[in-house]
C-alpha cells in the first residue's frame, strides 16, 4: 500500500496483480512524508532509487515497530502496529483517521480476471514445492485457495476507490491513474515475483466444467464489475 500525501493518491495493493511491481514504481513518485508499506527483501532491493518502507507504523508505548518477540508474546499481526501488505480500504481508511484524506485523495487498485488470477496463486501458493498437488484438488478441497482482492478495494460491499485498472491493460490503466494526479508514467514498471509459474499453458487449460464454475462462484463480484469471462 502506499499513501501519497505530496500526491494526494493512495494505491491499494491487491494479490497477483503486479502489485509488487507498481509499488516499486510508485515508491519512485514518493516524498519523505508519504506511507510506503514493507516489501519482502528480495523485493525491497529492486527499489532502484525509490523511497523504502517508511511510515507505516503505529506509534505506541511498545515502540514502533513493535520488536517480534513483543508480537509473538501479545499474539499480534501487522494490523495490530501499522498499515501493511494487502489492507483492505476499510483497515486503511480507519487507520488514517482523517476522513477528509480518504474523500479528497484519488484511490486505485488493480484486479485481474480471476481464473487467470487463480492459476498464478496456485503457482504462488507451491512456489516451494517440489511436487505440486492437482490445480482441481485445490479449488475443491484446499481453504486457502480463494482470495479476496473485492475485499480490499470494497467497503461494505461497495466499490471504495476512485478507480480499478486491469491487469490486462496495466500500463495504460496505471498511466490514466497517474494522470489524474497529474503524474506522467514513463511505461516502465520493474519485474518482481514473476518466476514462480513452471508450467506456462494458457490458463483455460487447467480447467474442467466444475473448477471453472467454482472460480466464477467465488469471484462473481469482479467479474461482474470488471466483465470478464473465461
Amino acid at each position: 500500500m502506499i499513501v501519497s500525501h505530496e500526491h494526494k493518491f493512495i494505491f491499494l495493493k491487491t494479490k497477483k496483480t503486479a502489485g509488487t511491481s507498481i509499488e516499486l514504481a510508485l515508491s519512485q513518485l514518493c516524498g519523505p512524508d508519504d506511507i510506503i508499506t514493507p516489501l519482502a527483501a528480495p523485493d525491497e532491493a529492486l527499489r532502484n532509487g525509490g523511497r523504502g518502507a517508511q511510515n507505516w507504523q503505529l506509534h505506541g508505548w511498545w515502540g514502533s515497530p513493535r520488536p517480534w518477540w513483543k508480537r509473538r508474546l501479545l499474539k499480534t499481526n501487522a494490523e495490530d502496529y501499522g498499515f501493511y501488505n494487502h489492507i483492505p480500504a476499510e483497515r486503511a481508511k480507519e487507520l488514517l483517521g482523517d476522513d477528509r484524506i480518504w474523500r479528497s485523495y484519488f484511490k486505485f487498485a488493480f484486479d485481474r480476471n480471476p481464473w487467470d488470477r487463480q492459476v498464478s496463486w496456485y503457482h504462488h501458493h507451491f512456489r516451494k514445492k517440489s511436487a505440486l498437488p492437482s490445480f482441481a484438488d485445490f479449488i475443491r478441497s484446499d481453504k486457502r485457495a480463494r482470495i479476496d482482492n473485492y475485499g480490499i478495494y470494497a467497503i461494505g460491499g461497495d466499490v471504495a476507490v476512485d478507480f480499478v485498472g486491469r491487469y490486462e491493460t496495466l500500463e495504460a490503466d496505471l498511466t490514466h491513474a497517474l494522470a489524474e494526479v497529474g503524474l506522467a508514467f514513463d511505461g516502465e514498471l520493474p519485474r518482481a515475483k514473476g518466476t514462480f509459474r513452471r508450467d506456462t499453458r494458457p490458463y483455460r487449460e487447467y480447467y474442467d466444467e466444475t473448477t471453472r464454475a467454482i472460480v466464477g462462484d467465488w469471484y462473481e463480484r469482479e467479474i461482474k464489475l470488471l466483465g470478464y469471462v473465461f
